[in-house]
């Protein structure tokens, strides 16, 4: 008997799990953690680009705002300058500079974001305007492309101040290589292969700061929300 009652035990075990994996599956939470920018750690999962790859003269770097004590919460500051100039040298033949980029490492696999709707950002900058970019597995680019599908977003960032910019996905347009692709498309949330935040010299929202000069956006986290 007490055979049986260890088997019974033992299945009644796995069923109250298997229930318990199927209700947060069916009701994920409101909101998931997507990015914490507070340890040098989390911003290995980063890498930067510039237009210096190709000729010209920008710079940018990611730190932590204290890192000899980040067990109270550092945050990570994305800053550099940005130049409308090239060197005499570059063999690139390149139509525009003045721009950097911090964009993350890919997942292991992919992350689904199709319970949310909504990318959450608490962040503090210059009077500039950024660009989020999400970036999804490529299914809209031809077969024989190795770039993921990029789908990005501008968000303006007050001075001084912290901000909980929400950018709805239904905002961020399908890009290529920084261009708009004018087709009626979209993003499948479900295979987030990564994200990045650049910033031009030039363009962005009507009444943020442009130009050359130095740049600078700090990051607390990145969140997926679901707000309907």
């Amino acid at each position: 008997m007490s055979k049986v009652r260890a088997i019974w035990q033992a299945s009644l075990t796995a069923t109250k799990r298997a229930l318990s994996w199927n209700v947060d599956d069916m009701f994920p939470p409101s909101e998931r953690f997507i990015y914490n920018f507070n340890s040098k750690e989390e911003l290995k999962k980063w890498h930067l680009y510039s237009d210096s790859e190709y000729g010209g003269l920008s710079a940018a770097a990611l730190e932590i705002t204290d890192p000899g004590n980040e067990q109270s919460g550092g945050t990570g500051v994305f800053s550099g300058n940005l130049s409308l100039d090239v060197t005499d040298s570059t063999k690139w033949n390149i139509s525009r500079s003045g721009f950097c980029g911090m964009r993350s490492k890919k997942f292991d696999g992919f992350i689904d974001l199709d319970p949310y709707d909504t990318i959450a950002l608490k962040i503090r900058g210059d009077g500039r305007s950024y660009i989020s970019t999400i970036y999804t597995e490529n299914w809209v680019n031809s077969p024989g492309q190795m770039e993921d599908n990029s789908w990005q977003a501008f968000v303006s960032v007050p001075k001084h101040n912290w901000v909980v910019a929400k950018i709805p996905l239904a905002h961020y347009l399908p890009t290529w290589r920084g261009n708009v692709i004018e087709v009626d498309i979209e993003m499948n949330p479900s295979r987030v292969v990564g994200m990045s935040f650049s910033v031009n010299a030039e363009g962005g929202v009507p009444g943020a700061q442009t130009g050359p000069g130095d740049f600078r956006l700090e990051i607390d986290w990145i969140k997926a929300l679901r707000t309907q």
